[in-house]
């Protein structure tokens, strides 16, 4: 279901999403450009404060809803899908968003966290991805990379991370973006798109944890380095990168591969067109895989981009043919049918 209706009051600004909080993320987090990237977006999507609500669960994006001067709720460890589901089922004309980082979303919480995207209800998900437990001082996390060495992997860590935009796809989640937070112009892009999209809109956002997991994505946030690492995704268009703009991706069977622009040999008609509406997922499962290849650069942007039905809009034509066919029912006369038993003094 849509959510909130347009405001027909004064014009907001981002002062009025401020809340009186003191912000308490460590100086230099990328926790503070999301944040304000937030506030700076709210006032143009039309929606009344007093209909958006921020839930999160445990960790240091959790503290988000505090932040905040709309609804929150920060829920409990990996919980916040299930939180947002009950409330949106509840409350179908809200604008409901989901906070939460790496470790909440895809340790604790990652059995929440896929049937919130298979479901589809209409709720944005930010992934605060730094790649480390920052909260807990420092412990790998499921996205970080092979051989991290940590407090609790002394040694290097010996686990295959998650790749959260794979979980996604591998949900149907049918919104499916990517955002760095040091690029805010590109951030405020993707937070409107996923706002203008029915249905689940996951977001992955690259954060830089300062103290734990400092410029882990400085390759793709420097100013020198940025444009040979990363390609910005645009729907219709062939996907180019580099610096010079003279590289692209090109696809050999069902394998990319990255070209050369200026050896002679290719030219941008021989290159990949991005169609984020590709309703099977194939296109999105090969950018997907980007990260793991080596000398790839990492897609940003809208990866994927599909119509679902939101599940909450079939649940509400199911309790309207209930009711048309039942009546409105009575909780306490159902709770009191069938086999019922009192409990003694005793608890005979």
């Amino acid at each position: 279901m849509r959510s909130a209706v347009a405001s027909a009051g004064p014009a907001l600004t981002r002062d009025d999403f401020q809340s009186d909080q003191d912000v308490r993320w460590c100086p230099g987090c990328g926790d503070y450009s999301i944040l304000a990237q937030v506030q700076r977006v709210l006032p143009e999507l039309g929606v009344p404060k007093e209909n958006i609500v921020f839930i999160s669960g445990i960790g240091c994006s959790s503290r988000f809803p505090y932040y905040m001067n709309t609804f929150g709720f920060h829920t409990i460890h990996g919980r916040a899908p299930a939180i947002a589901t009950g409330l949106k089922l509840a409350r179908p004309e809200l604008d409901v968003w989901v906070v939460t980082g790496d470790g909440d979303a895809l340790s604790i919480g990652g059995n929440h966290f896929v049937h919130l995207l298979r479901r589809n209800l209409d709720i944005r998900v930010l992934l605060f991805n730094n790649q480390i437990y920052g909260l807990t001082k420092g412990q790998y996390s499921p996205t970080s990379e092979q051989g991290k060495v940590t407090y609790s992997s002394p040694m290097g860590s010996i686990e295959t991370p998650f790749n959260p935009m794979r979980v996604a796809l591998g949900a149907n989640a049918s919104l499916v973006a990517r955002s760095l937070d040091r690029d805010t112009k590109h951030l405020q892009m993707v937070l409107k798109r996923a706002h203008e999209h029915q249905g689940t809109a996951f977001v992955e956002i690259y954060q830089d944890c300062i103290v734990f997991n400092k410029d882990t994505f400085a390759p793709l946030t420097d100013r020198e380095t940025k444009d040979d690492n990363v390609l910005y995704l645009e729907h219709g268009e062939p996907m180019v990168f580099g610096k010079e703009r003279d590289k692209g991706i090109r696809l050999d069977g069902l394998q990319p591969r990255v070209i050369s622009l200026t050896d002679g040999q290719h030219s941008v008609a021989d290159l990949l067109i991005h169609d984020e509406h590709d309703r099977y997922g194939t296109l999105s499962d090969i950018l997907a895989t980007f990260q793991e290849r080596v000398g790839f650069p990492r897609p940003v942007g809208i990866v994927r981009n599909i119509e679902r039905v939101c599940y909450e809009d079939v649940m509400l034509e199911q309790i309207d043919k209930a009711m048309a066919r039942s009546g409105p029912g009575d909780l306490a006369a159902l709770l009191a049918e069938g086999d019922t038993w009192t409990v003694g003094p005793n608890g005979s």
